[in-house]
């Protein structure tokens, strides 16, 4: 990988998500090499990933190159590799450029979409877990638009303007309320040949409510949000298959004719192979660690955010697969890194729990803090101001600012391109 050999300890992060941007940032001018792993040359804001797929915003806005995250720290390299195992024994990483060696390794690499086995969906349907599957879907979604106007034949008109859902969590709720206000606001300007009470909306929830992880009065609030957008929500439903563009559902009565059927219905660890089997957690894929990140059976290998699987009384089954634990747990991993090598015991990770939220629509929003649940407008702009605040870099906040307040005030949506045509390519890279 032609990194060089210094008189350092080698940190090696694989992955480049909030909890790898994290901890890179917080070991600058530590006494550290550092060699950070991705498949890809950026960091990917996933929250705002849905207003992509809704040409809300182009991926620029979203995505930030990891070299220049890594500029201020001298003894930090990139290497843009696919790792495809882990040699404990020998303390080194296969990739497909080559091997390296560490002497203490940190496992950042998020989630990947769960199927739960469900081989049908995962073979026809399409998902949003990178910037390339989000622009593959702004595609498909725009492709249909243009068939629909085009096409004689009326079965295949509602195929086209059909749009199915399955998952009713902040992705799929935040998906559903980005095409209704695309039916509401650029549909009638777009397309005069699109009747926009044609497009239906569909989003299914195996739960008995929307957003199932927040409150019960911002899973109301959010259900009440979408029904006014024209979101059609079908709860206690389970997806049992999706063949021939037909989604087929636990409900015989309940099926749909889509040539757009979204999952997000869940996650699982993205795990490597190579580390001892007690160390992961099968069920979730996602490693066991202590309270210091360390993973089980492991004193240098350490794992951050989704993929770590830290239980406590609090989070018996771990923390959520969200930002905040990847990011409080990489600034924490960096201070305990610090500590090891000045042979200081090192301090437990403590969870400080900043909130969970939500946006619906223009407007519309659900905020869940400790004490305090609220939604409405007031929630929407609090929503903005973190998911900016979080971005990463001044330019990625300042466009996204200007696209935001450009939207609003024009009830538009800017980023209506078909660049890389999804149906003639059908390009879907892995998660």
């Amino acid at each position: 990988m032609n990194v060089p050999i210094i008189d350092l300890p080698r940190v090696v992060i694989i992955g480049c998500g909030f909890g790898g941007v994290s901890l890179v940032r917080k070991l600058e001018k530590k006494p550290f090499q550092v060699v950070m792993l991705d498949k890809r040359n950026y960091h990917t804001f996933q929250p705002l990933l849905y207003q992509v797929s809704t040409s809300g915003l182009e991926p620029d806005s979203i995505a930030y190159p990891i070299r220049k995250i890594l500029k201020r720290n001298k003894d930090a390299y990139f290497r843009m590799a696919d790792v495809q195992h882990i040699d404990d024994k020998r303390q080194v990483i296969k990739t497909n450029i080559g091997e390296i060696t560490y002497d203490y390794l940190v496992i950042a690499t998020g989630s990947k979409t769960n199927f739960f086995g469900n081989k049908s969906v995962e073979e026809n349907a399409i998902w949003m877990k990178t910037v390339p599957q989000a622009l593959n879907l702004r595609s498909l979604i725009l492709e249909n638009f243009e068939e629909a106007t085009i096409t004689e034949d009326p079965e295949r008109r509602k195929a086209l303007l059909n749009f199915v859902i399955a998952g009713a969590g902040p992705t799929g709720v935040e998906l559903s309320g980005a095409l209704a206000e695309l039916r509401r606001n650029v549909i009638p300007k777009d397309y005069q040949d699109i009747d926009p009470e044609d497009i239906h909306i569909h989003l299914i929830e195996g739960l008995e409510k929307v957003l199932p992880p927040m409150s019960d009065k911002s899973s109301a609030n959010a259900q009440k949000y979408l029904e006014e957008l024209g979101v059609e929500i079908h709860l206690n439903t389970f997806v049992d298959s999706y063949e021939d563009q037909v989604v087929k559902t636990n409900n015989e009565d309940l099926t749909f004719h889509t040539e757009t059927f979204i999952w997000s219905a869940g996650v699982t660890g993205a795990a490597i192979e190579g580390l001892k089997n007690e160390a992961l957690m099968e069920k979730a894929n996602r490693y066991n660690v202590n309270t210091f990140n360390q993973i089980d059976g492991y004193d240098n290998v350490f794992a951050i955010g989704d993929i770590a699987l830290m239980t406590s009384e609090d989070y018996p089954k771990g923390h959520p697969m969200v930002a905040q634990p990847a990011i409080q747990q990489g600034k924490h991993l960096a201070k305990n890194l610090v500590r090891i090598i000045n042979k200081k015991d090192l301090l437990p990770f403590e969870y400080f729990d900043k909130g969970t939220m939500a946006t619906v629509g223009r407007n519309k929003a659900v905020v869940d803090l400790d004490k305090f649940k609220f939604g409405g407008a007031f929630a929407w702009f609090v929503w903005m101001f973190v998911h900016l605040w979080f971005l990463v870099g001044f330019r990625n906040r300042i466009v996204t600012f200007f696209n935001w307040t450009y939207s609003y005030i024009n009830y538009d949506r800017a980023a209506r391109l078909i660049v890389r045509p999804f149906k003639a390519n059908k390009l879907k890279s892995p998660d």
